[in-house]
């Protein structure tokens, strides 16, 4: 009697998954060239366009909004439609955007651009944690360590080619500059494409935490004001600092270039940051060095902006390790995958609102005076609350066991109390094995 062989396993899945690893790998090139690309040619934009400096606040303040409103959009188009197909109409429309905007030829046109532009980066920011996690679940870490990475790559060109890129063309270059990075948005639809539906992969029972009842928590209040307080200093520094060092008489190129230097030191920041942060002991020592690395960064740029400028700089960019901080304690302030959903949903469309405020103030306040005091005494201010609301969250607790009904329902969604929680939203997710908080906790 013959046995038949087995046949070998296909190699279909495992190149689908190469196709899917290529398109997240290329979204993530695309979420922050958008955003980083502005502020560096912020005066030739000015001038371009013919708009005062509260106007370009406005320009430095619309990606945020638009993350705090376009995200929201993710979940009811993924349940809708395929996911492959919604970042492939987002980046589509980032493409449309950032041509629109570069062509504008009034502030209201280059408005609209620049809210078509972040539709890619907003539904990317939603999307593709959960993309990490149903393709690979076993390779979670690897793949938003990834795209995180690409992420931050994207947004360093952005910062460093952008006002060269203009300078090399002259007249009119703020133009070609913006709407260059166009060609990485069409590049990353392709694959997305490509990508074949997958049969089954929504099945399944999900029980979905109500995010309204998390109005009445007190820990997602402070958390929502410590993400936002964060997410102010990070806006105010893409948006204005090398329009800042431009006016103290240094080159656009060379504004660009450190500006950029943020996001280099934050590809190592964001991966030591979450290790520390699951030990509560660490917690608040760490949250006092950052407070430490904004104050010294703010007051050297204050002070002596033209001398040592890449120290300032550089800590600056370690005081945005409190992004990856607040993204880890979300994990670590919610019990179950759902509430912590809900937790980072709430915290982070509620932060990005209130982070709007900072540059678009800044432009306010620089119209009126004609300088940069004003600046300054936002992100003073900024800091001190920020330490303020950062140690509030340090305290170790629940939002669970602040809303029993909360609790409750999470608890029926999540039989395997075993489940890893992972932080879901608009930045790269930071899972933590649920039950395990560290040594320290």
């Amino acid at each position: 009697m013959t046995r038949t062989a087995p046949a070998p396993p296909s190699a279909k899945p495992r190149q689908g998954l190469l196709l899917v690893g290529t398109a997240i790998l290329l979204t993530g090139v695309n979420l922050r060239t958008a955003v980083n690309s502005v502020g560096p040619v912020l005066q030739e934009i000015e001038h371009g366009l013919g708009v005062s400096s509260a106007a370009a606040g406005v320009i430095t303040t619309l990606p945020v909004l638009c993350f705090a409103a376009l995200g929201f959009a993710g979940p009811p188009l993924a349940a809708r439609f395929r996911d492959g197909h919604v970042l492939a109409a987002a980046l589509l429309a980032m493409a449309l955007g950032l041509v629109g905007r570069a062509a504008a030829g009034s502030f209201w046109l280059f408005v609209l651009g620049t809210v078509a532009a972040m539709a890619g980066g907003a539904l990317g920011n939603v999307l593709l944690p959960g993309l990490v996690k149903r393709y690979f679940p076993g390779r979670t870490g690897l793949l938003v360590s990834a795209y995180g990475t690409a992420m931050a790559i994207g947004g360093t060109l952005a910062s460093g080619a952008t006002a060269a890129i203009a300078a090399r063309i002259g007249d009119g270059g703020w133009r070609w500059a913006l709407g260059v990075w166009a060609v990485l948005a069409l590049v990353a639809v392709l694959p997305w494409l490509a990508v074949p539906a997958r049969p089954g992969a929504s099945a399944g029972r999900h029980t979905a935490v109500r995010m309204r009842a998390l109005v009445h928590s007190r820990l997602t209040w402070s958390m929502t004001l410590m993400f936002g307080l964060q997410a102010m200093q990070a806006y105010v520094i893409i948006g204005w600092t090398a329009q800042y060092l431009r006016d103290q008489g240094m080159s656009a190129a060379a504004a660009g270039l450190l500006v950029g230097l943020n996001a280099v030191i934050a590809i190592p920041v964001n991966a030591a940051v979450p290790p520390l942060t699951v030990r509560s002991r660490l917690q608040r020592p760490l949250l006092v060095g950052f407070i430490c690395c904004y104050l010294a960064g703010w007051t050297g740029l204050a002070v002596a902006p033209l001398t040592a400028t890449w120290l300032w700089v550089t800590l600056l960019g370690l005081g945005l390790g409190t992004f990856s901080m607040v993204l880890t304690l979300m994990g670590l302030r919610a019990r179950t995958p759902e509430s912590t959903a809900a937790l980072s949903t709430v915290t982070q469309g509620g932060g990005y609102l209130l982070a709007a405020v900072g540059p678009l103030l800044v432009g306010v306040l620089r119209g009126a005076t004609g300088g940069y005091t004003g600046m300054f005494v936002l992100v003073y201010v900024g800091v001190v609350l920020l330490l303020i609301t950062g140690w509030i969250v340090c305290r170790e607790r629940y939002v669970d066991d602040e809303l029993p009904g909360l609790a409750a329902t999470a608890a029926s969604a999540d039989p395997e109390r075993g489940a890893d929680v992972e932080v879901a939203g608009a930045e790269p997710p930071v899972t933590v094995p649920h039950g395990r908080r560290g040594p320290d906790a």
